[in-house]
């Protein structure tokens, strides 16, 4: 048997239905379509979303929400992550993406508290959540807040009243 004597699996390839071909194809003279009318016509299409002139679900469905355009997205780490760490390692962000813990920075670091610390580690994150500190903490470590990327900017002082 040679690689050129294989043929298809039986029934796994079907002749496609030609439209429009005579009689005896059962899809002949108007191919399906019904007569006359726009949907008859070559080229039809109709909208998406369009449901026959009844009104449409997305209009249907009433609007929710707005988009934020000032969110800032954390990418959480749960300290489960950290026990590839020694006992008193200085963790920060630039090191969790060096070890490839985290892929992307994005916004900001956010430690999560699932797992179990057994050691103490000194780390630094944009964001903790409470039960994280409690368990860092409870290791005797230490969890250290750092300013995420542009929030650096200081308010304006107010300007003096006038007369």
């Amino acid at each position: 048997m040679n690689l050129s004597e294989i043929g298809p699996a039986p029934g796994s390839r079907k002749n496609p239905k030609r439209k429009g071909r005579g009689p005896g194809s059962g899809n002949g003279k108007t191919a399906g379509r019904g007569s006359k009318g726009q949907k008859s016509r070559h080229g039809y299409s109709s909208r998406r979303g369009f449901e026959g002139g009844q009104m449409p679900l997305v209009r249907r469905v009433p609007k929710r929400g707005f988009t934020n355009l000032f969110r800032k997205e954390f990418v959480p780490v749960n300290l489960d992550r950290l026990t590839e760490f020694g006992p008193n390692a200085e963790v920060t962000p630039e090191l969790l993406v060096q070890r490839g813990i985290v892929k992307k920075m994005l916004d900001g670091i956010k430690i999560l508290g699932r797992g179990n610390l057994d050691r103490p580690l000194h780390i630094s994150a944009h964001r903790f959540s409470e039960e994280a500190v409690k368990k860092i903490e409870a290791a005797g470590g230490k969890a250290e807040l750092v300013q995420a990327r542009g929030q650096t900017r200081q308010r304006r002082a107010p300007a003096e009243e006038k007369r």
